[in-house]
């Protein structure tokens, strides 16, 4: 580890105490390449009534629009806390090359932040979830696929 990764996860945990005293969740997120910040968030879940404003959300949203691309390979993020589910999600899909983190889940779980449910119904048959899911018009979907699977301009993800 460098001084700048200690660096940029100060810089992390800042935004987390930040963000408590604007009325946010206790979150922050730094995204870096080639050792500089390209973007920094904070939780804004209750201050934008977004439930997907998480602070790793928030920060890869406005790298990707700065570097104007969906890729970040390259990047790392350093959160304040250990990623949930739908933002570890969001960091494969973005290709982030590496995730530094300083609270665990479980430390986040203690104070009312506690997401091992979501963990536990993902791993569950769709059949046993406490969301119910309900399949409709399959066939009518595919033919989005289909097109997609055809269309030679495309640019993948």
């Amino acid at each position: 580890m460098s001084d700048n990764d200690f660096l940029f996860m100060r810089r992390a945990i800042e935004l987390s105490r930040e963000s408590v005293e604007k009325g946010g969740g206790p979150f922050g997120a730094v995204i870096t390449r080639n050792g500089k910040i390209i973007a920094e968030s904070h939780n804004q879940v209750t201050l934008l009534k977004d439930p997907t404003a998480h602070a790793e959300v928030n920060a890869i949203r406005d790298a990707a629009r700065k570097l104007n691309t969906f890729d970040l390979r390259g990047c790392e993020i350093y959160a304040s806390c250990e990623p949930c589910p739908m933002c570890l999600g969001a960091i494969y899909w973005a290709r982030l090359d590496k995730i530094y983190f300083a609270g665990s889940r479980s430390d986040a779980g203690d104070v009312g932040f506690d997401d091992s449910f979501i963990y536990e119904e993902v791993s569950l048959p769709l059949l046993k979830r406490r969301i119910e899911s309900l399949q409709l018009l399959r066939e009518e979907a595919l033919e989005a696929f289909k097109t997609w699977e055809l269309y030679e301009n495309k640019i993948e993800y």
